[in-house]
């Protein structure tokens, strides 16, 4: 059970995860970005998740630098996007990355999206830095089933991480099986679907039910299912609220009942569907 935001899982290279940390995807570069890492930092977060695509990357390196802890206390997560997939690519991609965010090392780096065919070629790419140590854990974000399959078909090493779009409208249930089986640890973005579910019966009824808000109950069901979360906000009182949910824990009944919310329904792309 997961009780600290402090707490970690252990990802399939020995690496520590925190099982909780901050999003910032659109959070805007400078001043915005920079205030919510260290609203997050002061609150316990220890775990900061970006990414080429968001443009953020050196001031959340700011901010980390800035925060008065020492390097290794923080985990950061960036990734490659679409256009800069493919071997070579991938590696000035990973360097550039790197020099925004002004560290030696990334804690996880992973491959944003499958695309079209480039992601075995990307994924070497991501095995080289990770034996050269300029990565802790190298992973995936929006791979489906059969990408992960694919994947291992000449991969040396097993993605530590999947990040998939995660929330009661979609539990995601065949990739969370396989990802257990494979000891590939699923990641939820987007986990409380953009706010869209936020005010749905059950999760106003739980909510009432814990003392809880109802972001505050599918965060808690996220660790409850196993499953790492990365809340976004730039607001220090939601970053708040969002950590606030260690001192509770959901009944395996009411686990059940939130995961029989889902629709298979996305706010995201399809990443069978989102090819370039």
């Amino acid at each position: 059970m997961v009780k600290s935001i402090r707490d970690t899982t252990i990802l399939n290279n020995g690496v520590h995860m925190p099982w909780f940390g901050l999003g910032v995807y659109k959070a805007k570069a400078g001043k915005e970005v920079e205030n919510a890492v260290h609203h997050a930092i002061e609150l316990g977060y220890r775990s900061i998740d970006t990414a080429a695509l968001y443009e953020n990357e050196a001031s959340v390196g700011q901010a980390v630098r800035s925060s008065g802890l020492k390097r290794e206390e923080i985990f950061l997560t960036t990734k490659v996007w679409n256009t800069d997939q493919g071997f070579e690519n991938t590696l000035r991609a990973f360097e550039t990355s790197r020099k925004k965010l002004n560290v030696d090392y990334v804690d996880l780096y992973l491959i944003h999206w499958p695309g079209r065919d480039k992601f075995k070629d990307t994924w070497r790419a991501l095995e080289k830095l990770y034996r050269e140590k300029y990565i802790r854990a190298i992973g995936v974000s929006n791979f489906d089933v059969h990408h992960l399959q694919t994947l291992a078909e000449d991969a040396e090493f097993t993605p530590a991480v999947n990040q998939v779009e995660y929330h009661p409208r979609l539990t995601q249930k065949a990739v969370h099986q396989y990802c257990k089986e494979q000891k590939i640890q699923l990641e939820a973005w987007g986990p409380l679907m953009r706010g869209r579910i936020l005010d749905h019966p059950l999760l106003v009824e739980l909510a009432a039910k814990y003392g809880k808000t109802p972001a505050q109950i599918v965060l808690r069901w996220d660790l409850d299912t196993e499953v790492v979360t990365i809340p976004k906000s730039v607001h220090r009182d939601r970053l708040e609220e969002n950590a606030n949910v260690f001192d509770f824990t959901l009944s395996q009944a009411d686990i059940e009942r939130i995961r029989d919310l889902n629709q298979d329904e996305r706010t995201g792309f399809d990443p069978n569907e989102f090819l370039f």
